[in-house]
């Protein structure tokens, strides 16, 4: 009988080519292990004039099929950091362009908090980049996020990208200033311009809305509800 490795080629048939092509051949049909990361650090103000700076860090390790998935984000606002995340997760392809996910989320800012994710990350229809993402915390309070993005090429180096961004939250949590139902809604259009694909500065225009509850616990923290954020950054990809 015939024992064939994941890439489709028989161990029997392997064992007769050089091992340097061996490993050239699993590579071509997704059994090589592949690492990219992407980086987008920002700095402007918003409509009060105050400063505004963000990270984004994300990338990935792995195979086509089986990768780990790591991702921090976070901004500081009005000189204080508002919030800080870091994602560890699994990701499994399920299906062309789509992976099934589950890891952890740990939050730093506005206050500790670990949370059990599971989510799907693709491409859905009309190449919309799609991430959604269910949250239980350690002390069992779930939430939901769903992010979408779309690359709109002007030429082959000035690109636009749209984005959306929506939070929701089951229960009412002080401690992370959110409320039951709805809570935070981001818009955004970004314009960056690729010298390479390793290397596009960027300009970043986005609107930030709570709703609800949310918006209410802002209000008596003395925080304001929605700002307008216009940022200049850097996208690095390594």
């Amino acid at each position: 009988m015939r024992i064939k490795n994941l890439a489709g080629f028989s161990l029997a048939a392997l064992s007769f080519i050089h091992p340097a092509q061996a490993a050239e051949m699993a590579h071509n049909h997704g059994g090589g292990v592949f690492s990219m990361f992407r980086s987008e650090t920002d700095m402007g103000y918003d409509t009060d004039g105050k400063p505004a700076t963000s990270w984004d860090i994300r990338g990935r390790i792995g195979t086509d099929e089986n990768k780990i998935w790591l991702r921090t984000e976070g901004e500081r606002n009005h000189n204080k950091l508002e919030n800080a995340e870091f994602w560890a997760l699994y990701s499994r392809n399920i299906a062309m362009f789509w992976d099934a996910q589950a890891g952890l989320r740990y939050d730093a800012k506005p206050n500790s908090a670990a949370y059990l994710t599971l989510g799907f990350n693709g491409l859905a229809p009309y190449y919309f980049e799609t991430e959604a993402h269910l949250f239980v915390s350690d002390k069992g309070d779930i939430s939901a996020r769903l992010r979408e993005e779309n690359d709109l090429l002007l030429t082959q180096q000035l690109i636009l990208q749209p984005y959306a961004e929506l939070n929701a939250y089951v229960q009412k949590v002080p401690e992370q200033y959110t409320g039951q139902g709805l809570g935070k809604l981001q818009l955004g259009l970004q314009t960056r311009y690729e010298f390479t694909r390793k290397f596009a500065p960027y300009v970043d225009v986005h609107y930030d809305r709570k709703y609800g509850e949310t918006a209410s616990i802002a209000t008596r923290r003395g925080d304001t509800k929605d700002a307008l954020v216009a940022d200049i950054g850097l996208r690095l990809m390594f």
